[in-house]
């Protein structure tokens, strides 16, 4: 089997149709380093290439699928075990430069639609968070089942994030992607099946059986007959301009990163701690923006310089 730092991936010992591609993260929710992006995209390749595997399950390992990125990494930028070369958190260069920004969240982005891109039908299983960047491994699969009280969502849209595989819009429509990406709210697993983003919702008991029983079922169709409509279906979107709407929504997501909002929120990582800084994201109150945005950035560096100046 293939060795990967962030993730596993096999064939199920009881039935070699299915592969298992597993977050395996568990200790921080199966949070996305650097390199899972990376590791996702070459664990589906290896599924691809298996001629027994008709369809792969997505799954996270412990209480959660994945709880978006590594804020202790990306966000406060202190995790150098996971930081690589061309990491935005390895240094900050001033100014920022928008397109090296843009090829870098593009791999990544294209990382994760490995997942919608490949030939053989993905399934996300979800059990305790698909949040943030999370979200967006869960919806790149094209078919997702919840446990009813899980939660899904993009609260980065608040401040600091836009999601890059823009998903939300073609898989809720525009009303309802709306809804979500003004608030930053998540919804449960039972609403997310109301409301047609999951596919089903159920007991947390049942999550596997559930799970199991449509990969079993979609596993005896040829690969042949899947593949053909998986392109169909997957062209639709294509047509509609998805390429062009994630190609935004990656520019707009470094923007939010580096506008005066978005750097105070990671200023206030940085010093305060990320808990810190999501706690103020989520909980309603206002969010600093404009010149007062920047004169707590210019209190927050100052601060932050002087507790290196200590080290």
């Amino acid at each position: 089997m293939p060795d990967f730092h962030t993730v596993t991936v096999a064939q199920d010992a009881r039935q070699p149709r299915i592969a298992r591609l597993r977050l395996n993260r568990p200790e921080k929710l199966n949070a996305i380093s650097s390199t899972m992006p990376r590791d996702i995209r070459q664990a589906v390749e290896w599924a691809e290439a298996q001629d027994a595997v008709h369809v792969i399950v997505v799954e996270g390992e412990g209480r959660a699928f994945c709880a978006g990125y590594d804020l202790n990494e990306y966000a406060e930028g202190i995790d150098p075990a996971n930081i690589t070369a061309d990491h935005p958190c390895r240094q900050e260069k001033t100014p920022w430069d928008p397109m090296v920004d843009y090829a870098l969240m593009k791999r990544h982005t294209e990382e994760f639609m490995s997942l919608w891109r490949c030939s053989k039908p993905t399934i996300a299983k979800v059990q305790g968070y698909a949040v943030a960047g999370g979200s967006d491994i869960a919806l790149c699969c094209d078919l997702l089942v919840m446990e009813d009280d899980a939660k899904i969502g993009y609260m980065p849209t608040r401040v600091w994030g836009c999601p890059t595989t823009a998903m939300w819009t073609y898989r809720l429509g525009a009303m309802r992607a709306k809804q979500l990406m003004f608030t930053g709210d998540t919804i449960t697993g039972s609403q997310a099946a109301e409301w047609g983003l999951a596919n089903m919702a159920v007991p947390a008991a049942e999550l596997d059986s559930a799970t199991n029983a449509l990969a079993e079922r979609i596993a005896g169709v040829p690969k042949s007959q899947l593949m053909m409509h998986k392109l169909v279906i997957n062209q639709v979107w294509l047509a509609m301009g998805l390429e062009q709407t994630q190609m935004f929504a990656t520019v707009f997501d470094g923007i939010t990163r580096h506008n005066p909002e978005g750097m105070w929120f990671r200023r206030q990582a940085q010093v305060e701690g990320f808990k810190s800084a999501i706690d103020w994201r989520d909980s309603g109150r206002p969010i600093p923006e404009g010149d007062e945005a920047r004169a707590l950035v210019k209190q927050l560096e100052q601060q932050l310089a002087a507790a290196r100046a200590k080290v």
